[in-house]
């Protein structure tokens, strides 16, 4: 897992890029939906020391896209709502790794769950980036590790605690890596 800085910095140095494809029509009706996508990117990779960030690619598409993507690479022929690639191993070690999100899984659960589609979205980004830099959920203290950190970066966001009044989610929450 990377090193978390203890505090920002004065002249950090600045964040890696950030490269976001909008394909699903549903995400271009979203206000500011990039704005809401960099914002959550940049504000996980603040946490973390300059060396353990690289630039990540944000892939914002349907249903259909990401089942192709979670058949291909976790052999599971159904949509998701995220899906997290990491760069591990590539020669560049200033990439991160890349993340897609499915608009419709993404709107369908947040209006399930009575929550903005675009604080959803800022939810799953979170949740995306953490698995990039090495959070996963896959055991019960590992999901209360990762929950805890994304509920700390939401309240920075301004996004009220995704999992308040829930059991653990483990492996419930579908995000997957």
């Amino acid at each position: 897992m990377p090193a978390r800085a203890d505090t920002a910095p004065a002249g950090a140095s600045p964040l890696p890029e950030i490269d976001i494809r909008i394909e699903a029509p549903g995400w271009q009706s979203l206000p500011e939906v990039e704005a809401v996508v960099r914002r959550a990117v940049e504000t996980v990779l603040a946490d973390y020391e300059p060396e353990d960030r690289g630039a990540v690619a944000v892939l914002l598409t349907g249903d259909a896209e990401i089942r192709h993507l979670n058949r291909d690479f976790r052999d599971k022929d159904t949509p998701t709502n995220v899906l997290s690639f990491p760069a591990a191993g590539l020669p560049d070690e200033r990439i991160l790794g890349d993340i897609a999100l499915a608009y419709e899984t993404c709107a369908r659960e947040a209006r399930e769950e009575g929550k903005a589609v675009t604080d959803h979205l800022a939810h799953l980004v979170v949740h995306g980036v953490l698995h990039l830099l090495g959070f996963d959920h896959q055991a019960p203290d590992e999901a209360e590790e990762m929950e805890a950190e994304e509920v700390a970066i939401l309240a920075r966001l301004g996004i009220a605690d995704p999992y308040a009044g829930a059991e653990l989610a483990q492996n419930s929450h579908g995000a997957s890596s």
